[in-house]
């Protein structure tokens, strides 16, 4: 006689799992990005290094790893797309001659306000659903779950006052 194993009831519910939650969600708001900045010849793989580069720039291979939380190996091949793209050149540290520097071109600089344009009309339209106050909460919280879950400081408070 033949013995079924019996399937354990699943517990875990994916509609209760913020890692789940989270993960659709970046996925939906990558999707809705891509569509508005490709046309800028952008791409969500390179968009935290522009930014990064658009906030400071000039900033070393080395501190945009840390900043951005990604493996070396994947800021290595997004700098060289960047670069082959023409977005940033590479430039020895006047103090350090061991040192490269990021800079963007001015190609990338021009770039600037029409793709973080595109960023906050994503942003809008996905939080549209929510009020003011239920907008800054879910901003103020998901900045405390990064913090708490990284070495990085969290972000500026979102919420007035």
């Amino acid at each position: 006689m033949l013995f079924m194993a019996r399937k354990a009831p699943m517990t875990f519910d994916k509609h209760r799992s913020a890692g789940y939650l989270i993960n659709h969600l970046a996925r939906i708001f990558a999707r809705n990005l891509s569509d508005r900045i490709q046309p800028l010849g952008l791409s969500t793989g390179t968009f935290p290094a522009m930014l990064a580069l658009w906030e400071q720039d000039g900033r070393t291979q080395k501190e945009l790893v840390a900043l951005l939380d990604i493996e070396q190996a994947t800021m290595a091949n997004t700098l060289a797309r960047m670069e082959r793209d023409k977005l940033i050149l590479r430039k020895r540290d006047a103090q350090d001659g061991r040192v490269q520097r990021i800079w963007l071109t001015e190609r990338a600089r021009a770039l600037q306000a029409p793709a973080t344009g595109a960023a906050d009309a994503v942003n809008a339209a996905a939080l549209a659903g929510l009020s003011a106050s239920e907008r800054d909460t879910f901003l103020a919280l998901m900045g405390k779950l990064i913090a708490a879950n990284t070495d990085t400081d969290p972000p500026d408070d979102p919420t007035p006052g």
